[in-house]
């Protein structure tokens, strides 16, 4: 059967190289490349007896797990599509995400039962679900779900699945700028390239040109890796899935939050080479546990700790460096619809986010007036924009689509929506994100999805959202609110209202109450006055 690029057909080879090495751990769950291999087979075959076939989309709404990835890697060997769930999602956002992603199918931990039974109406063609067992004591068979380890018993272990393509997809939800969540769709060689650098992440020849190349880019000793954010995002999807066709291992944060200490004995008993983290909000709280421990870990195995999605301030490198004198420290730029996007040069220290090299695929674009975008010039300001390897568009959605994904010049090309700077050295200093997204602790939260939150208070007449900075967040979210007449209104009411609609990492932090909300002549929001209000603390409520 011929291979293609397509991450089951690649992993399969990988698997067959390493058989025995671990790929796997999280907490107590530990696999090698060979049970890995064997158990998404087995839930594969499981899935295929239900009718799940090529193109169809199965969530994942789970935890950090092992059941993760081999759901994952279950649905391509069928050609089907994962769907990522944020499992910090309230009804509203999953009621949206399980009827945009039309699931056929749902891997789900046994505590979110009670949520999935609210949203099942909405997703009619949800026909199969199984759950992975937890102690929260839900009950699973109010949703017939059935057991995990129970459908894979019996199950065939070995491969008898259909040809896969290279175009097979790939699905990433992710926030949009309406607040809900919009699913990237990545082509499976697009997205190899993309964000997972191409096989060659660690190898000194590079990317592959053949996926029959793939084993050759497994390496004699396994670099052990951690990714801290939960597999739900992007950042830490991708990275296992780097470390896993690399023949390396991947270890998971077993955990529901972040604790230093506890990340730390984890990177101690596993003798972590990599630590990979999503800016300040995880820098912080390790650095703290390091600070508060000196010497309480053997941690001289670490060579890399790689940060991505959100801003890794200069002040948290510098410390990780004096912790690490030996490591090499990384600030990388990339997105859900841009894959990796280059690693910062330290070129322009102290202006914007960092900088990074041009390239034929990595450019900042001009709008030319008329629908039309060029090229940016030595000096110019414009969009941070990708070519070459980018998705096919977003799911359902193709007025979004069509904003986003552009011609340029015969060739097609991706507005990230983060402002940039050509420089006249060629490369690209990234000022962020252009609207009014606000990045708290790697979660974007888009202000109008939290304002009609806020609104559905009673005291509640008018409010606008905005960042304001956070030292562990980076960003946190601040609302800036005029209360009815003869209305009192206090941050805590404010939040309880508001977790019944959103999720928790959206909830106002802070609260300032105004006679009047700050708003243009034609009603639009006036963010910027908004924020100049709450930065000036004359109307802090909290």
């Amino acid at each position: 059967m011929t291979r293609h690029f397509n991450i089951a057909d690649l992993f399969e080879m990988v698997a067959d190289k390493v058989p025995t090495r671990d790929a796997l751990v999280c907490g107590g769950q530990r696999a090698s490349f060979a049970q890995l291999e064997q158990r998404a087979n087995q839930l594969a075959h499981y899935l295929a007896s239900c009718g799940v076939g090529a193109g169809d989309h199965v969530g994942l709404y789970l935890f950090n797990c092992n059941e993760y990835l081999e759901g994952m890697l279950a649905c391509f060997k069928l050609r089907a599509v994962p769907i990522n769930v944020n499992y910090r999602y309230v009804r509203d956002e999953l009621l949206y995400i399980f009827d945009n992603a039309n699931m056929v199918a749902c891997i789900h931990h046994r505590e979110f039962s009670p949520h999935i039974a609210e949203v099942l109406d909405s997703a009619p063609d949800l026909k199969t679900l199984v759950y992975v067992d937890d102690d929260s004591g839900a009950d699973p068979a109010a949703v017939g779900s059935a057991g995990y380890e129970e459908v894979l018993a019996g199950q065939p272990a070995g491969r008898d699945f259909e040809e896969r393509a290279d175009d097979d997809l790939f699905v990433l939800y992710t926030g949009g700028t309406t607040g809900m969540p919009k699913g990237v769709m990545w082509p499976h060689k697009a997205v190899f390239y993309a964000a997972m650098g191409g096989g060659g992440w660690y190898h000194p020849d590079g990317a592959i040109t053949e996926p029959e190349q793939i084993a050759s880019r497994v390496g004699d000793f396994p670099i052990i890796g951690m990714a801290l954010a939960p597999l739900m995002h992007g950042a830490c999807w991708w990275y296992a899935c780097i470390q896993l066709l690399a023949g390396n291992t991947v270890v998971l944060n077993p955990h529901h939050s972040l604790v230093g200490e506890e990340v730390w004995g984890i990177v101690e008993k596993e003798k972590v080479n990599s630590v990979t983290i999503v800016g300040d909000a995880m820098a912080i709280p390790l650095l703290e546990a390091l600070e508060a421990n000196p010497g309480r870990w053997e941690l001289s195995s670490i060579f890399n700790i790689g940060s991505g999605g959100a801003v890794f301030s200069e002040s948290k490198q510098a410390a990780f460096k004096a912790h690490f004198p030996n490591a090499f420290i990384t600030n990388s730029f990339g997105s859900s619809e841009g894959g990796a996007m280059g690693i910062d040069g330290g070129n322009k220290r102290g202006e914007g986010l960092g900088n990074v090299p041009r390239n034929d695929t990595m450019s900042v674009l001009v709008e030319a007036g008329e629908g039309r975008w060029r090229q940016a010039r030595h000096g110019e300001t414009g969009i941070f924009s990708r070519g070459g390897h980018i998705p096919v568009g977003y799911y359902n959605d193709p007025v979004k689509t069509a904003k986003t994904f552009i011609q340029v010049e015969g060739a097609r090309w991706l507005l990230t929506g983060d402002e940039a700077r050509l420089e006249e050295d060629d490369t690209i200093t990234v000022f962020g994100r252009g609207s009014n997204c606000i990045n708290t602790g790697g979660e974007k939260v888009y202000p109008e999805e939290v304002e009609q939150a806020l609104k559905t208070h009673p005291a509640v007449f008018d409010c606008l959202v905005v960042a304001t900075p956070d030292e562990r967040l980076g960003s946190k979210v601040t609302a800036v609110v005029a209360t009815r007449a003869g209305q009192e209104l206090t941050l805590e009411s404010l939040q309880s209202i508001a977790r019944e609609h959103i999720a928790g990492y959206k909830i106002p932090r802070e609260l300032h109450l105004v006679s009047e909300v700050p708003r243009a002549p034609s009603g639009k929001p006036a963010y910027p006055k908004a924020l100049e209000l709450a930065l000036s603390g004359r109307h802090i409520a909290n």
